[in-house]
């Protein structure tokens, strides 16, 4: 399945259920509103407010086996990862091969607590030419990197890059990139890739392992909620070499 597909299937799906969970943050009381509008990230404009809930209602959307479109987004992943021209069992070691923690495609890192997979950004890896191109110049897919990065838990890490991507924006710690570009998905998209570019040198320069991955993970909510612009920058200037 294509992300185009993907993206208009939730567009059109009904989503009551997970838009009354997914709400933007909002300070509460009036001190914490005020230091909002004073030291704060700016709103969101009003004409984006929309792609925000709709991508916050995908991120609160569980994994559902009865549900064809979430079962085609799960074998496109294990396609691309892998380059088979093949499908692959519901359940299986192929997925703990691929970094899962588990053999059904959906559970989390050790210790934590198991979270909706948020199934448009587990595609987001090839939705786009900028992602594409950073797919290329780092030698994906991951099982080529595995001869080269040991223990690297690729699919776990994308998951929890997308988690902390969406907490940004539920805080709206994106507007002002999201504003300034007028769209949201299409920032999403790319500060994943910016993430998982800070991730992949982070783990080459410290040779990481799985008992590191709390460590970086922490780094990278740090990075995507306090400089958004700079992880997106470094982006465009790997890119751009």
């Amino acid at each position: 399945i294509s992300f185009t597909e993907a993206l208009q299937h939730f567009q059109s799906a009904e989503l009551s259920d997970s838009r009354g969970k997914a709400r933007a943050a909002r300070p509460r009381g009036v001190l914490a509103a005020l230091l909002r509008c004073l030291c704060g990230p700016p709103r969101l404009r009003p004409q984006l407010r929309g792609e925000q809930q709709l991508v916050l209602a995908m991120a609160q959307c569980a994994l559902d086996d009865s549900e064809r479109v979430h079962m085609r987004i799960l074998q496109t992943i294990y396609r691309q990862l892998t380059r088979s021209r093949l499908g692959c069992p519901r359940y299986g070691a192929h997925w703990e091969e691929l970094g899962f923690q588990g053999r059904g495609g959906s559970s989390p890192l050790p210790g934590e607590i198991a979270r909706p997979i948020p199934k448009m950004q587990l595609n987001l890896p090839w939705s786009n030419s900028v992602l594409s191109q950073l797919q290329t110049q780092l030698h994906w897919p991951p099982l080529d990197m595995l001869q080269h990065l040991s223990n690297f838990p690729f699919c776990i890490m994308s998951v929890n890059i997308t988690r902390i991507i969406i907490q940004a924006l539920r805080e709206e710690r994106l507007s002002r990139e999201c504003n300034r570009r007028q769209q949201v998905v299409g920032v999403l998209n790319d500060l994943y890739a910016a993430a998982f570019l800070r991730l992949s040198r982070l783990w080459k320069r410290q040779h990481g392992t799985i008992t590191d991955a709390g460590f970086f993970l922490k780094e990278l909510e740090l990075s995507t909620k306090k400089k958004p612009r700079q992880l997106l920058k470094s982006l465009e200037a790997y890119l751009s070499r």
